[in-house]
């Protein structure tokens, strides 16, 4: 059978009322260019969908090329998962002759899949934007072994397990998509449709391999990859890959020649780390894990992140324990509250800080260099307030947060990056300095020496020279002190679109 192209379903799904047979009260959902909202993959192409009788969001999947026994698969996956009462599933709905498609193909009407919308993320996405956020990685690697255990203990197996086919819930939950090489008991005996993706499954895996195992390679794969990143996020840099986490189909060939599995061991000191290792190698061995209890993906949960204040109080200072240098830090070394202003030359933060707290190293005028370790997620307000000397820092991967006038008055720095860890900025953190700022970060954009929010719609900083400025139609809210000191500035456009003027916003526009 042959199917339409995107382009055709697309015309088709504009006028979705007139299209569709029996989900004709289903509208599709528009994107920001007003045309229906949708991703495609090698087969298929899915919209968003709304009903609007009550308003609930669907996917509808659209086949773009055909597979033999689509249509009696797809019902006994539906009988199978009709009454699984769990968030790692979706209920799918297979209809046959459903959507009428204008196209050059010999048929008029196509089959369509209507599933649950997953609101959230692929696992693929989140990983690549939190790999650095221990906490986030090991509680990603936590979900997932429950998910896994889950999966394990059911008569069904999904088939093609990858971080592109699990999404991310806002609320951090996970959900199993796409179910086209899905097993169900009433396919023994049959050839599975797909033999997985080659990074994610066993090498020796064939279409015959076809029952509830399928999975556990890949499950096993992707747990210890998950808890070797949460150890290390370095080795996501050295070893990963765009569509891929640690191990590549070439590892799995030979571990013993790998490269990956050899940097893991430095990691078995963890417990967890050596039980999911010895998963996996037993999936090596065995191209499943019926050998062993699903009970061995129990990872723990992780504890809370604490909560480290920037703020230094009196009694902080006067509890205070001093490096060599005279810097004084927090009992449990996880607080760098004061250097002293005589502080001179390099300086390097101890290793397992988390904070850099307000006005730690303000007016330390002859310090030159300050490197920061990667544990830092905080750097306080004015925390390098006044380092007139300061000619080279690096702000770490791990912070999220700068604060407010945290780099003010360091006029001999020539750049700074915002790494795309940082998703906090507060007030307006380079002010008084006109150095090169360079942005990386997802949260943030820094366009034409202005610093924005990521969607344009709070105007953080104006750092250009030039004599006028008009703002972009998108900003909603200018931050306090915004334009303070552009003495050069004579004209500026305000658009309608802004309702809040912070205070301070124009101060000495002279």
């Amino acid at each position: 059978m042959q199917y339409p192209l995107i382009s055709e379903y697309l015309a088709a799904i504009r006028e979705a009322k007139d299209n569709l047979d029996k989900l004709s009260h289903m509208m599709p959902v528009l994107d920001k260019y007003g045309e229906p909202y949708r991703s495609s993959g090698a087969f298929a192409v899915v919209f968003k969908m709304k009903d609007e009788q009550t308003g609930k969001c669907y996917a509808l999947k659209c086949f773009t090329e055909e597979q033999e026994g689509r249509a009696e698969a797809y019902r006994q996956i539906a009988e199978e998962l009709e009454f699984i009462d769990s968030p790692y599933i979706t209920s799918v709905k297979y209809l046959e002759k459903e959507l009428f498609v204008d196209s050059n193909c010999e048929d008029e009407e196509f089959p369509v899949l209507l599933m649950d919308w997953i609101e959230g993320e692929t696992m693929e996405t989140y990983i690549a934007a939190n790999y650095t956020d221990t906490h986030a990685m090991a509680m990603l690697c936590y979900r997932f072994c429950k998910m896994a255990a889950w999966l394990r203990s059911q008569s069904f197996a999904h088939g093609d397990i990858k971080p592109d086919n699990i999404m991310v819930r806002p609320d951090g939950t996970l959900t199993l998509v796409d179910y086209d090489g899905m097993f169900v008991p009433a396919m023994k005996g049959q050839k599975s449709p797909t033999i997985g993706t080659k990074d994610f499954s066993h090498p020796l895996r064939t279409i015959d391999d076809f029952d509830e195992t399928i999975d556990d390679f890949a499950l096993a794969s992707i747990a210890l990859s998950l808890k070797a990143i949460s150890l290390n996020p370095s080795l996501l840099d050295q070893y990963g890959a765009s569509d891929r986490l640690l191990f590549s189909a070439a590892d799995y060939i030979d571990l013993s020649k790998s490269n990956t599995f050899a940097a893991l061991q430095s990691l078995l000191a963890d417990e967890e780390a050596r039980t999911l290792m010895s998963m996996f190698l037993l999936a090596s061995a065995k191209k499943n894990l019926s050998m062993c209890s699903f009970r061995l993906f129990g990872v723990e949960k992780p504890k809370e992140e604490e909560v480290w204040s920037t703020e230094v109080t009196n009694d902080d200072l006067k509890n205070a324990v001093e490096d060599e240098f005279g810097v004084k830090y927090s009992k449990d070394w996880k607080r760098l509250l004061k250097a002293p202003t005589g502080l001179k030359g390099e300086y390097s933060i101890i290793e397992g800080v988390k904070v850099i707290g307000e006005y730690a190293f303000y007016w330390c005028r002859n310090l030159n260099s300050i490197d920061i370790p990667n544990s830092v997620t905080t750097i306080g307000d004015s925390a390098l307030g006044a380092c007139s000397s300061l000619s080279s820092i690096n702000i770490p991967n791990s912070v999220k947060i700068i604060g407010d006038r945290a780099f003010w008055g360091c006029n001999f720095l020539t750049c700074i990056t915002i790494p795309s860890s940082v998703d906090t900025i507060i007030g307006n953190p380079f002010r008084y300095w006109h150095g090169d700022l360079h942005n990386e970060s997802k949260a943030f954009v820094y366009e034409d020496h202005v610093l924005f929010n990521k969607n344009k719609t709070t105007l953080i900083e104006y750092r250009a020279k030039g004599t006028s400025c008009t703002i972009p139609n998108s900003v909603k809210t200018i931050r306090n002190v915004a334009f303070e000191n552009c003495e050069s500035l004579t004209n500026i456009k305000i658009p309608n679109s802004v309702t809040n003027i912070g205070e301070y916003a124009f101060r000495y526009c002279i």
